[in-house]
């Protein structure tokens, strides 16, 4: 079980990075929020899950232990795959899905793709309080100064999207709608590429900006 790596991110994209370690290069799979607090030759530790299938071996990393517990319970779930479970904190933080189970919001629930309401209401049953009592508010992400959006960047954030379940139409206007709002804004900052994936989820997970 490799329960942690602690090394030199190598490469990084929207889906996952390169993290080298004792010469060897670990290929993570990780939220848009972990993803977007790494940064290409720098060291990184990240906690860390092996989901092992007769025919692959995948490694899920994330910069909070809380956030790689939450993953481990949503996979107990009958349904819920990594991907989904992936796609669920990639939509909420663990405090908000703790709110969610504790209140039964399907709704909040649904919001993430590819969890319909059945399917959410057998995740309220199966994790229960196993997610533990909510900490607090969600805790603020990095405001580090953002590096400039490159060309086609509106594509690869669709396309991450598309990989988290959403369909392209609907990936495509979440994208184009969060882009308008800071196009909105002419003092505000142009947003990095995981500035904007963020931002995209929220807007698909109702938090709209304006």
């Amino acid at each position: 079980m490799i329960a942690s790596l602690h090394g030199t991110v190598l490469t990084l994209s929207l889906t996952d990075a390169v993290v080298e370690c004792a010469g060897v290069g670990y290929r993570v799979l990780a939220t848009p929020a972990t993803l977007a607090s790494l940064r290409v030759g720098e060291e990184t530790r990240l906690h860390t899950e092996l989901i092992v299938r007769e025919d692959s071996q995948t490694l899920y990393g994330f910069s909070e232990a809380d956030e790689r517990d939450a993953f481990r319970v949503l996979l107990t779930a009958k349904g819920v795959g990594a991907k989904l479970a992936l796609a669920m904190l990639a939509v909420h933080t663990p405090d908000a899905l703790r709110r969610a189970v504790a209140s039964q919001d399907v709704a909040a629930l649904t919001r993430v793709p590819g969890l319909g309401p059945k399917g959410a209401q057998r995740v309220i049953i199966d994790v229960g309080d196993r997610l533990g009592p909510a900490t607090g508010p969600a805790p603020a992400r990095s405001e580090e100064p953002a590096a400039p959006l490159p060309a086609g960047a509106n594509a690869d954030v669709v396309a991450a999207l598309v990989q988290l379940g959403w369909n392209e139409a609907t990936a495509t206007q979440a994208v184009a709608a969060v882009e308008a709002a800071y196009q909105e804004e002419p003092s505000a900052q142009e947003p990095s590429v995981p500035e904007l994936l963020r931002a995209s989820l929220r807007w698909l997970g109702g938090g709209r900006r304006g």
